[in-house]
Parts: structure tokens; sequence; C-alpha cells
């Protein structure tokens, strides 16, 4: 009830601050969604200091303010605090919290104040909370949020209006929630910015059903609790739904998260998750930038490579400005496959996605796990970079298998899709399924999409973990199988011996 509660009232507060940027001219602007998600950003981390303060110091908890009472702490003792909080809460000074601010409503030059203090907390949480580029710069926490107000006489009343809505009421009563409530939380957050509600920010969502079947079938129920120490990776990661899928099944302390992403405001989405989702120690290891060109992680001169890696890459882009760099001989290795050539026409249609995939593979640790939205064509092209990687997944034997989803499970996009599984350590026994006729379709806005139940999504994750076959819905084949059928991936070309 408590949990059903606060998710209705935090709903609220993200309506009430979307409702004010709408107020000051900011609706469907540019710069709405660093707003809201930052000012949102600003509240929890309030919350969550003030909700471990007091967990530390319980006569803090007695204090009338708060604030006031962490100012009369000694240097010595504020320190002690601030230690025993542990990395993954900001630090916040006394003259931080959204209180202090209340009670400053009627200074002059309050949208200066109000930018000031996240400035401050930004700088002072930097190395834990900046995202960094591949190029070394750091993208700190919070930007002068009131700037983005183009009449400067309107921005202390815009400010004013944002601290009163704050103050409204406390998370602190559901610190002690799961991953269920935070995940619901987030996809509210930038629902209006995701491709799956036709917001403007398609990179920004993979859906539920999707991000399930993937962690699930790569950590299964028989392993969860036992694995630890491991790394996952997404080279594409947007706002890292599927990485905090995989790391609740694993356990938020018992991975390390990295990922790289072009996208400015997915790394920075991506950061927010990981302060939603307990996740604070991976934030050092989300980069923003250009994963093809310029893949950041590395051991030595080495490109890292990952136990766990999930990835749902844009399918075609153009990318014909850095082409022939790809194509260098210092990449060769890695695109063992090749580099899609630039089409005559349509240059936005070249397929992206195969050099996420050889890259991916590339990355992988000995005895590594993958798993991967590639377009459905993907598993039966007869030839070219598709089919050479097919033929490089089979002649290594590091498959473990195929979903071919229900077209529509992407709202915007027609591409019917697959999730590849990679498994370096699976030697026999491939497991391809046929669930392209699961599910129910919705209309959604002006698209259609097509919504599996959770008894289908168990029923594919359960199918292919037991490695069973059903009729007309799974097959497991050998390696040999595949080869024999031109490097098929697809289902249906199993069933009853088809050709």
């Amino acid at each position: 009830m408590i949990t059903q509660e606060f998710e209705q009232r935090t709903r609220e507060l993200i309506d009430s601050i979307k409702a004010i940027c709408a107020a000051y001219g900011l609706g469907n602007d540019g710069n709405e969604f660093k707003i809201i998600t930052q000012v949102f950003l600003y509240k929890f981390l309030n919350d969550k200091c003030a909700y471990q303060a007091k967990k530390i110091r319980p006569d803090l908890a007695l204090a009338d303010k708060l604030e006031r009472a962490i100012a009369s702490l000694s240097t010595d003792e504020l320190d002690m605090l601030q230690m025993q909080m542990g990395p993954d809460t900001a630090r916040f000074k006394p003259e931080h919290f959204i209180a202090h601010l209340w009670n400053r409503q009627t200074a002059p030059e309050f949208a200066k104040l109000f930018d000031d203090t996240l400035r401050d907390i930004a700088i002072s949480n930097n190395e834990i909370f900046a995202v960094k580029t591949d190029g070394g710069a750091k993208i700190t926490l919070f930007d002068r949020v009131s700037e983005f107000i183009s009449d400067p006489s309107k921005r202390d009343a815009f400010c004013r209006a944002l601290i009163n809505k704050l103050g409204d009421f406390s998370f602190e009563r559901i610190f002690t929630q799961k991953y269920d409530f935070y995940a619901a939380l987030f996809e509210y957050l930038i629902k209006d910015y995701n491709k799956d509600s036709g917001g403007k920010y398609a990179e920004y969502y993979t859906p539920h059903a999707v991000a399930k079947i993937m962690a699930a079938i790569l950590v299964p129920e028989a392993v969860r609790g036992k694995v630890k120490d491991v790394s996952c990776y997404d080279p594409s990661a947007g706002s890292g739904s599927l990485l905090m899928n995989i790391a609740h099944a694993i356990g938020e302390q018992r991975c390390s998260i990295y990922s790289q992403d072009i996208s400015q405001k997915s790394s920075s989405l991506l950061r927010l998750n990981l302060i939603l989702n307990n996740l604070v120690h991976s934030i050092p290891h989300i980069i923003q930038g250009n994963t093809l060109l310029h893949p950041y992680h590395r051991e030595g001169k080495v490109l890292k490579k990952f136990d766990y890696i999930v990835s749902n890459p844009p399918f075609k882009m153009d990318f014909s400005d850095f082409r022939n760099e790809l194509d260098a001989k210092e990449h060769q290795e890695r695109f063992f496959a090749g580099v899609p050539n630039i089409p005559k026409q349509a240059v936005d249609k070249m397929a992206i996605y195969q050099l996420f995939l050889q890259h991916i593979i590339y990355s992988l640790k000995p005895g590594g796990k993958a798993a991967v939205v590639v377009p459905t064509g993907f598993i039966t092209a007869q030839s070219g970079i598709d089919r050479k990687i097919r033929e490089h997944l089979v002649d290594k034997k590091m498959l473990a298998g195929v979903v071919s989803m229900p077209s529509n499970i992407f709202a915007t996009t027609g591409t019917n899709v697959s999730i590849l599984f990679i498994d370096d350590a699976n030697k026999e026994g491939v497991v391809l399924i046929d669930a392209s006729n699961l599910g129910t379709k919705v209309k959604d806005g002006k698209n259609q999409k097509t919504l599996l139940s959770d008894a289908e999504e168990n029923r594919i994750i359960a199918t292919f973990n037991a490695k069973q076959a059903v009729e007309d819905f799974s097959v497991v084949v050998s390696y040999d199988e595949i080869a024999a059928k031109n490097y098929s991936l697809s289902a249906g070309q199993y069933f009853r011996g088809e050709d």
C-alpha cells in the first residue's frame, strides 16, 4: 500500500514539474527534458542524503530542522557522517538542502542561488557522479537550470515554483523499496521522451518484455545468487533498461556496469537510472562517445572483455562520415566480417547493427554470454556480412540460440526483431524459438503494438532455458545441422525438416 501511495505521489510530483515548465513556456521545448530529470534528481538525492544521515545518527531524526542540525556538527563529525554514508549517497552541505532554499525564497536573485546550489552539489560530487566522454571531459550532474528560461525576469519565480513543489513530500520512506518501484518511476519520468510513447527521443527505451527475456535467459533462476564479481556491458546503452534488468538478475553489488553511447541525453538518463537503482558505483564506467570509432573501455592498450553483454543497437544509420576510418587496419580484427558499404541511395539505411554485433562478439570474454536485438532478416540472410557473422558464431560454437519476436514488439518500427543469444561456453544444442505468433495487438497512438502477457514471456524463458523442443514453437539443433541449412537461425526452417 505504501508503495502504491508513493508511486502516485511521485507521479504527481513529476507531473507538477512538467506543469511548471509548461507555464513558463518550456512545454515540448528541448530543454524541458533536462529540467524535469535534473530537478527530480535533486529532490531524490536530497531525500536520500537526509534518509542516510538519520539512519546513521538517530539524534538527527529528532531534530526539528535537519539542515540546521547538520550545520551544527563539528567538521570532524560531518566528515565522519559523510564517510559512513557510503559512496552511493551524494554529499550535501547544510546549505544544499531543499529546506534551506525553501527558507531563502525571498532572497534577491533567488534563481542564481538555486543554480549555484545545484552546481555546487555537482562539483562537490564530481568524482562519483560525473559521466566521462570518450575525449576525457566530464559531464556534471546539474546545469544552471534557470538559464533555460530565456526571459531573465521570470527566472526567480520559476525557481520558487520548483522549490515549493519539491518540499511537498519526502521519498525517505521508500528507500527500502526494490527495483520494480524504481523501474516504474523511471519509466514514468521519461514517458514523454521515449519511443514506446511516440515521444521525441527514440533511442531511450527497450520494451519491458525484451529486457526481461534477455535477463532471464542470460542469468537463469538456477544461477541467481551464485554469479558474482562480473562485468556487464552495453555498447549502445540508451537509458540503460537492458543493463538494469541484468544487474538486478545478478544482484547490484555482485556486478559492475560498463556502457558507452554516442548520445549525451542517453548518458544523462543512464546516470539517473543508475542512481535510482543502487548502482552509483558504476557511474565512472558510463562513457558518452562513439563506441565503434572510439571504444573507450580498455585493459592496457587492448579492448576490455566482458562477462555479459546486452544490446539493442540502432539497426540502420548514416555513418558514411567515418565509414572508411572503420575499415582501417587497426579495426580489422574487431570487424572480422567486414564494414558495410555506403549505398548509392538511402545513405541513412547503412546497416550499423552489423558493426555493433561484431564489436560485441569481439568484446566477449572466453565463456562469456551476450544477448543482442537484431532485425529478423539477419538470421536468414544468404550472403554478405550477416552470413559471415552467423558462420563465425556457428563455426566457433558460441551460440545459445535465437528468439524471433512478434511483429510490432517495438511500437515505432515495422522491422521484425529477433533476440540473438551468444554463449561462448555452449558447445552443443542451439535453441531456436519462433515466438512470432504470440502476443496481443493493441493500438498505441497512431501505431500498432504487440504486447506479450507474463505467461507468454515465461513460456519463452522456460522453453529456452530447458532446451525444450515444442511443436511449431521451438527446436534444439546441433551446430552441424545449422551449417547444413546454410547457417539459418530461423526456427521455422527446422520444423518437420522444412527447407
